[in-house]
């Protein structure tokens, strides 16, 4: 068994029913999701103009290896309504991997930790409050999350 660190994002439609949704696809498929963080709005981060965003992040556990929870993330987000658009612009639903039982990966379309996760408060603050002590590339999620500023980000629930 793994122990995976995902992100969750969208602003098109309802996002929280739809990442809600991707939470019961990926349990149903095989990630057993330990622990997720509450929902929070957060900024669009980007050059490109668009609606707030809503986030969240799981801890899960799987047996896929690395290929096949991309393969299964990337299923479900088509299935919940993610189109091929813009780099960093709007979408139904982004679920991005942040860590594999802390593997360093780099293949075609699979680098992990995720690269641009030290620099992302809109997935360092949800998950901060699940897994704080959790080491990333030589890092507690705490101090990644001390390292950005969370201007604009609000918890929801």
């Amino acid at each position: 068994m793994a122990t995976v660190l995902l992100a969750f994002g969208g602003n098109l439609g309802e996002p929280k029913a739809t990442i809600e949704r991707a939470f019961a696809r990926l349990r149903e498929r095989g990630v057993a999701l330990a622990s997720r963080s509450s929902f929070y709005r957060t900024p669009p981060w980007g050059p490109v103009p668009q609606p707030d965003f809503v986030n969240a992040c799981a801890v899960g556990t799987t047996t896929l290896p690395p290929g096949g929870l991309l393969a299964l993330t990337q299923s479900v987000e088509r299935e919940l309504g993610r189109v091929a658009g813009e780099r960093w612009g709007p979408r139904a639903l982004d679920i991005d991997i942040l860590d594999y039982d802390g593997r360093v990966v780099d293949e075609p379309g699979l680098a992990l930790p995720h690269p641009r996760l030290g620099e992302r408060a809109f997935v360092l603050v949800p998950l901060a409050e699940i897994a704080p002590d959790r080491v990333v590339a030589g890092r507690t999620i705490r101090d990644w999350a001390a390292s950005v500023d969370p201007t604009g980000i609000e918890r929801l629930d």
